[in-house]
Formats: C-alpha cells, sequence, structure tokens
C-alpha cells in the first residue's frame, strides 16, 4: 500500500488541529455562558424537540401534499396548468414554453426535479445551452414551494404567504435572467441549441391506451404513491432539521425565564448581536423589528427544511407577523437551499464552470425576493 505524501500527512494534520481548535473554542465559548452541562442537555433537548414538533409536523405536510401533487398530475391538472402558464415563459423568463412543466413539479416536490427533465432529450431539445444551465436557477426557485406555502399558511398568515410567493416569483425571474445573462457574457459558445435536431411539434402526454384502472383505483393509487414520496421527502430533511436548526437555535436565542437549565431552545444569542449592528439594514429592506428573525433566511441558504424548523420557536417567542411570513416565504421559497443543491445540479449537467455565476445570480435574486416581498406587505397593508 503505498504512503502518503508528507505535504499530504502534513496538510491532513494541520486541518484535523484547525478543525479540533475551531470546535473545542466553539463549545468552550457556548459553555462559559451556559454552562457545559446545561450546553449538552440544551443540545439533545433541543434536537429531540425539534424531531417530535417539528420533523414529524412537517412530515405530516410533506406526505398530504405529497398525495395532492400526485393526483393533480394523474388527473391532468398539472398539464392544464402547464398550458395556461406556457405563453408566459418567453417573455417572463427567456425560456421555451415546456419550462413551465418544470416549475411546477419543483413546486410540488423538490429542486433536483428541474434535473430530471433537464436530462430528458425530448424536453432539453427545445433549449439553447444557456437556457439549459439556467434551468438551475429557474427550478430551484420553486423547490419545495408547496410545502413553504402550506406550513406558513399553517401559522395563520395566509395573506403573507401569497405575498410572500409574489415575492419568489419575482426572484425566479431575477434570477434566471441574470443566469442567462452571465452565462451568455462568459461563454459565448452556449448560445446554441442543445440538440443539432429540431424538436418535434409538444405532443401531450398519452395515457396508456386508456387506463384499464377504474378511477377509484387511480385515486386510490396515486393518494399512495404521493403519500410515499412524501415520507422520503420528509426524512430527506430530518438531518438538515436537526443538526442546522439546533447550531442555529444555539446562536439566536437566549436563556430562558429562569435563567441556563438545560431546556430546549436556549442558547446565546450571538447572531441577533451581530445582526444589532447592521440593524437598520434589515429593518428597512426586511421589516425585522426583532434581529433573531434573520435566523430564517440564513438556514434557508443552506437547507428550506431546516429554515421551516424554526418557525414553531419564531412563534412561540412572539415575533412572527404577518410580514415576517411574506419575507421568509419568499426567501424560502426562492433560495430553498440553494448552496446544498446548486453545485450537484450544475455537476450533472456537466458544466462546473457556472457553479460560481449561478450561486451569485441566486443569492442576488433570493435577497431581492424577499425586499419585494416586504415592501409589497407593506403596500396592501395601507390599502
Amino acid at each position: 500500500m503505498p504512503l502518503k505524501p508528507k505535504s499530504s500527512l502534513r496538510r491532513s494534520t494541520i486541518e484535523a488541529l484547525l478543525f479540533l481548535t475551531l470546535l473545542v473554542s466553539g463549545f468552550l465559548a457556548l459553555a462559559s455562558k451556559m454552562g457545559s452541562g446545561n450546553l449538552l442537555n440544551t443540545i439533545m433537548n433541543t434536537a429531540h424537540s425539534l424531531l417530535l414538533n417539528t420533523v414529524f409536523y412537517l412530515m405530516g405536510i410533506t406526505v398530504l401534499t405529497g398525495a395532492l401533487s400526485k393526483l393533480m398530475s394523474e388527473f391532468g391538472v398539472v398539464t392544464l396548468l402547464e398550458r395556461i402558464l406556457r405563453p408566459l415563459m418567453k417573455p417572463l423568463y427567456n425560456l421555451p414554453g415546456v419550462a413551465a412543466l418544470g416549475a411546477l413539479m419543483t413546486f410540488l416536490s423538490d429542486n433536483p426535479a428541474i434535473i430530471a427533465f433537464a436530462k430528458d432529450k425530448t424536453f432539453s431539445s427545445y433549449f439553447k445551452k444557456y437556457q439549459l444551465l439556467s434551468l438551475t436557477n429557474f427550478g430551484t426557485a420553486f423547490g419545495m414551494g408547496f410545502v413553504v406555502i402550506i406550513t406558513m399558511i399553517s401559522f395563520g398568515h395566509a395573506g403573507g404567504a401569497l405575498v410572500g410567493l409574489f415575492g419568489a416569483f419575482c426572484g425566479s425571474i431575477i434570477s434566471t435572467r441574470i443566469m442567462q445573462r452571465s452565462c451568455l457574457k462568459a461563454f459565448p459558445e452556449l448560445d446554441t441549441p442543445v440538440r443539432k435536431e429540431s424538436p418535434e411539434e409538444v405532443h401531450e402526454e398519452v395515457l396508456e391506451e386508456e387506463k384499464k384502472d377504474s378511477v377509484f383505483m387511480r385515486f386510490l393509487n396515486a393518494i399512495l404513491d404521493g403519500g410515499k414520496n412524501g415520507v422520503e421527502l420528509g426524512l430527506a430533511i430530518i438531518p438538515g432539521v436537526l443538526i442546522i436548526t439546533t447550531m442555529v437555535i444555539l446562536i439566536t436565542f437566549g436563556p430562558g425565564p429562569d435563567g441556563y437549565t438545560g431546556a430546549a431552545s436556549q442558547g446565546v444569542p450571538i447572531l441577533p448581536w451581530l445582526a444589532g449592528k447592521v440593524h437598520w439594514i434589515f429593518e428597512w429592506l426586511f421589516g425585522f423589528h426583532d434581529m433573531r428573525l434573520i435566523a430564517f433566511p440564513m438556514t434557508a441558504l443552506g437547507a428550506v427544511g431546516a429554515s421551516l424548523g424554526l418557525l414553531p420557536t419564531f412563534n412561540a417567542a412572539g415575533i412572527l407577523d404577518g410580514n415576517a411570513i411574506a419575507v421568509f416565504t419568499a426567501i424560502g421559497m426562492c433560495w430553498s437551499g440553494f448552496l446544498s443543491t446548486h453545485t450537484a445540479m450544475l455537476d450533472t449537467l456537466g458544466f462546473r464552470k457556472a457553479i460560481s455565476k449561478a450561486l451569485g445570480a441566486h443569492t442576488i435574486a433570493g435577497l431581492c425576493a424577499g425586499i419585494i416581498a416586504h415592501f409589497a406587505y407593506l403596500l396592501i397593508s395601507l390599502i
């Protein structure tokens, strides 16, 4: 077995020591305020509380929305919506009409669903190369949208959720357009069709020779299959919710009424303290009057499921209102954990060189989505 070069061993040793130093330093910094025993208990209790009170709640939503989305697909609602939305695609997104179907599927499921379409020969034949790459930004802006909106509405702010949907829609246009422009500027050769052969007329999916199953069986199979997909999505968000949300809570919330007791959702408010240094930015752009709210968009960068896990804690603290819901919906939908999916999606499309452009475009778009949602909510509140 060949030995590792000395330079490689030295690098791995430095990385290990640096990691341990940061880990121990972070633990000691929090423990100095909370107490080491309380810190460990808070971590475990918070994770346990998130699992029981948040994850299973979100899983219930994903199962129901999964079943509904499958029903909509089975009985032609998705196809109908795609026909209605198709005329809007070229003027708004500079994309072929068939892209609307990809947006609907990511809205009903998650970001990577758009890649399944992009890899399809018939679907991709309608696109130029730079347009196909921009699908990563376009599809991500709608990822888990159904789950996000239903979750937001469940907190009693349906109006705010709908305003947020409008903000996310605006963010999707901004992200897609910036991505296309930056790709064309950096890679002019992408202004060519994905495939040489011209696509045949878009023909509707034919339902395998008149479905032999009865309407009742189609209904039953759809809700069961959709429910299973919802369970898989619910399981997929568990690591993000438990790990990322627990970490965010530890640096967002303070002690309880009786001080640090090791209870769930306690911590050292480092993030609000940092945000408070530039609080006027978040107050003006997003309408955040409590700097703890900044934890949601920061978490949504990596996992929107994890950011949704913060909502019950915000609600219990009495800082969740219609404006916050609008901004959260816009940013949560538009970003939807793009830092954890964009790289893999562009890698699947075989164009890693565009990763930085996709990330930059989507960062700008998510911020714009939140700003638009805030001012739209203010405008509607004045009417």
